[in-house]
């Protein structure tokens, strides 16, 4: 029996008894208070009892490997893969982050402005007559 079912059961059985003792009389405060801790000790192990359970889903989502989306699997049959990127669309010299493409801002051209900035008048002097 590992730790956490021995708790579980030491725990359950505390409760069952100090539920039954309660029951029989719960007008008396000291039958009351033991039956809440045992009711906070059977909380705490069911705690622990969930986060064992994350933690064996996590490890066994790890343990799985990805699969390619359809979409994706779909091209790769009978080409070299050099298409693989295609959704990737970068322009020369676009940088790695935020280079432009199909999404990111509805600007034209592709290239990275920045974020945009509203001027109503009153602004700093535009440089070179424009």
């Amino acid at each position: 029996m590992d730790e956490i079912e021995k708790r579980l059961s030491e725990a359950s059985e505390a409760c069952v008894k100090s539920y039954a003792a309660w029951r029989k009389d719960p007008k008396e405060g000291g039958s009351r208070e033991v039956l809440m801790e045992a009711v906070h000790e059977l909380r705490k192990v069911a705690a622990r009892l969930e986060i064992e359970i994350a933690i064996s889903e996590r490890d066994e989502m790890a343990a799985k490997p990805i699969p390619i989306p359809p979409h994706r699997s779909s091209r790769r049959g009978g080409n070299d893969g050099s298409d693989d990127n295609i959704g990737n669309v970068m322009e020369a010299g676009g940088g790695s982050m935020g280079g432009g493409g199909s999404f990111g801002g509805g600007g034209g051209g592709g290239h990275h402005r920045g974020p945009r900035r509203h001027h109503r008048g009153g602004g700093r002097p535009q440089q070179g007559g424009q």
